[in-house]
């Protein structure tokens, strides 16, 4: 078990997949990763430990397939797509939580909230970048797969980054007008709600993901870690 990730499983998963299972590996990558990522501090650094333990397994597992390299490239597109349907949730519950901070005129210029909105924009370059470190260190049977991947990702872009584009956009608009309307009243309260803006964005993400799983525990994911 690393970062919250049953490998082995996942890497059973992707092992044993046939052609056809593509949507279910999709789902299965994004419950795991979302299940590993609400059992911590939702950092960037934490993302990106997430991610790479995901890819890898994903690789380990397609690395022992049976399946012509085509299956084994979308088998890998499935992969990043569950980890990007995972992100997209994780932008989600970032603007929930900054959305607190708009109502209370915090502004951007605030430390704590500038960088929040900064990890924001950085989540499409953290999957691209972990892909694109997994497609160097592959295995000659797992390069040009994974540079497949790696090729669309970069000409594409993914959903979680163009959701987090729009989502600093707007906070910074609504900002602003928040701002001008409740400055003098709320700012310290704010100010201090601040500090703590990890640990409510994560609370956030945990609320809106207990909804998801509704009982069922994906075979690589670990509910919560201390």
């Amino acid at each position: 078990m690393k970062a919250g990730i049953d490998q082995d499983a996942l890497i059973e998963m992707f092992a044993s997949a046939s052609a056809k299972q593509g949507e279910q590996l999709r789902e299965s990558v994004r419950q795991a990763t979302l299940g590993a990522l609400q059992g911590r501090e939702l950092s960037l650094k934490n993302i990106k430990d997430v991610l790479n333990t995901v890819t890898k397994a994903a690789t380990a597992g397609a690395a022992q397939s049976t399946l012509p390299a085509v299956d084994i490239e979308n088998l890998l597109n499935s992969a990043v797509a569950g980890m990007d349907d995972a992100l997209l949730k994780a932008v989600d519950a970032n603007r929930v939580a900054l959305q607190q901070f708009v109502e209370q005129g915090v502004g951007l210029q605030e430390k704590q909230i500038k960088k929040a909105v900064s990890d924001l924009e950085k989540f499409e370059d953290t999957l691209i970048g972990v892909v694109k470190k997994s497609a160097e260190a592959a295995s000659s049977q797992l390069g040009a797969p994974w540079s497949q991947v790696l090729e669309k990702l970069q000409a594409g872009g993914t959903a979680s980054g163009a959701q987090a584009a729009s989502t600093a956009e707007q906070l910074a608009e609504q900002m602003q007008s928040a701002m001008r309307d409740t400055r003098a009243a709320s700012l310290k309260a704010a100010q201090a709600l601040a500090q703590s803006y990890s640990a409510l964005v994560s609370g956030v993400l945990i609320g809106m993901s207990e909804a998801l799983q509704q009982g069922s525990t994906a075979p690589g994911a670990k509910t919560r870690r201390k």
